[in-house]
């Protein structure tokens, strides 16, 4: 092949280059049209031969200098689409970029980052071109983001492990600075005072509660708890108020939770102010409790004799009551104290009732209570006493010494007369079955020993079983439950000894 060939050679090699840059093209515009909107974006037209990506990214054909060449004598002759002058502006981002990557990598100990902290030929306000300074990353350019080596905890720490913080001092710029509150800080458990509308809610369990278990300490723990402030002397007459519709023993429970509480938690004035109060209140009283006037004078009696109330509390009052509910408590009080002179402690106003009290005193009480009903035969007045002592646990005791009694005395007086009286506390429910039981039983299991002192105990026992089964006093189980004695009966001396059948 000579050299008159080789200009037919070169155009067949550049025809055929000619037509491998046309088949690229086509291919790249038909994978263009395979690929998902969501993540390529198309700028420009197939024809243009250029495909770019949202976020920058390199282009993925770049076209010639020609094209170039073209699209700038183009816009020289004003004859630009929109479509070609979008593109071209796309490709004048590309390069600038690909420009500002190659030269902040290769200057990027130098002329990348200034004195200052900010890149070299980038604008300091704005997101992209201002360097965070708490920015984790590298601001060399390089690196794999890893955190600093002299950095010390992270998000939601407190630092370093080992480090410690020194006490600061107060600042005089901070705004909570308070200059005459500086020094040695006491903390103190501030308790606010009652209000007179809550006080009755909080002291009414209280005292509730106290009935129940008799404890004056626990009461008195719980009052310095409160912040009773002036009306601390309220709760003496919210206390008595209570025992006035309470029982006997309540009301002996709130004499002695008076005495003990006076010099503790309360003074004598402020003892002397709840009765006052008291006496004040008596029209109101009466409404719910009628015998209100005497038990507030037993009440004041009982407190001036246990030093509670001074005791020219009632001279105060002479010559200056008009109400008459109130003079009959002041003179009932006045009474009770001229009676009992002699005695320090009027211990027995309120009776003798209530668990609280010793078991020697309640069997005593029952003694005087049966001695009574066998002189008088007043069962009512009986039925009355066995209720104000308040032990209906204890009325097994009750059952035993009438019992007692009966095999003690002479004749059927005292049989007859004790029949109907149980016979009454069992019709009323007074006396329950387990109670009536547990006093039978008594005297069966100590019978032999009663035969000592009372021989035909016996046989007295057994009449008076029956009598009692009778009149419907007790079960037939508890009669047959009686332990009879056998009777051996032999004949005469002449007849050897023999036993009878």
């Amino acid at each position: 092949m000579g050299w008159a060939a080789a200009p037919a050679m070169l155009h067949h090699v550049l025809g055929v280059n000619q037509a491998h840059t046309q088949s690229t093209q086509h291919k790249h515009t038909a994978l263009l049209l395979l690929l998902p909107r969501r993540s390529v974006a198309l700028k420009g037209t197939p024809a243009d031969g250029m495909l770019l990506y949202d976020d920058g990214q390199a282009e993925a054909v770049r076209p010639g200098s020609d094209d170039d060449d073209a699209l700038n004598e183009a816009e020289m002759n004003g004859n630009w689409t929109p479509q070609e002058k979008a593109l071209h502006e796309a490709r004048i981002k590309a390069k600038a970029k690909r420009r500002q990557r190659k030269s902040s990598s290769r200057n990027s100990t130098s002329d990348s980052i200034s004195e200052s902290g900010d890149l070299a030929g980038g604008d300091p306000h704005s997101p992209k071109g201002k360097v965070l300074t708490n920015d984790r990353k590298s601001r060399m350019g390089k690196g794999r983001g890893l955190p600093k080596k002299g950095g010390a905890g992270g998000k939601g720490v407190w630092g370093a492990a080992g480090m410690v913080y020194e006490d600061e001092e107060p600042d005089a710029r901070d705004p909570n600075y308070d200059e005459v509150a500086q020094g040695d800080t006491v903390y103190a458990t501030v308790v606010p005072e009652v209000d007179e509308k809550e006080l009755e809610k909080m002291v009414n369990p209280i005292v509730q509660e106290y009935f129940e278990h008799g404890d004056t300490k626990e009461v008195r723990l719980l009052l310095k708890g409160l912040n009773l402030g002036l009306h601390k002397y309220e709760f003496s007459s919210l206390a008595v108020s209570l025992a006035l519709e309470g029982k006997a023993s309540h009301r002996e429970l709130t004499s002695r939770l008076l005495s003990d509480l006076t010099g503790k938690v309360l003074s004598e004035k402020d003892m002397a102010r709840a009765f006052d109060k008291m006496l004040k209140e008596l029209p109101d009283l009466i409404l719910d409790t009628p015998e209100a006037p005497q038990m507030l004078g037993q009440f004041i009696a009982r407190a001036i004799a246990d030093h509670v109330l001074p005791m020219n509390f009632l001279d105060c009052y002479k010559g200056k009551v008009n109400c008459d509910h109130a003079r009959v408590a002041l003179d009932r009080a006045a009474v009770l104290l001229t009676m009992k002179r002699e005695m320090i402690r009027l211990d027995n106003v309120w009776g003798v009732g209530g668990g609280l009290r010793p078991v020697k005193h309640l069997v005593k009480e029952m003694n005087l209570l049966l001695k009574e009903y066998l002189i008088s035969g007043d069962v009512s007045e009986a039925e009355h006493c066995l209720r104000d002592l308040e032990v209906p646990h204890f009325h097994h005791e009750l059952v035993y010494e009438a019992v007692v009694m009966v095999l003690e005395s002479k004749g059927d007086t005292a049989s007859h007369m004790m029949i109907k009286l149980l016979q009454s506390f069992w019709k009323t429910g007074l006396i329950t079955v387990d109670q009536m039981n547990r006093g039978f039983q008594r005297i069966y299991d100590e019978l032999p020993e009663i035969s000592l002192d009372v021989p035909h105990a016996q046989s007295i026992m057994e009449t008076f079983v029956d009598l009692c089964y009778e009149e419907s006093v007790i079960t037939k189980q508890l009669r047959d439950a009686c332990p009879s004695r056998g009777r051996k009966r032999f004949v005469s001396e002449g007849d050897g000894g023999v036993i009878k059948n």
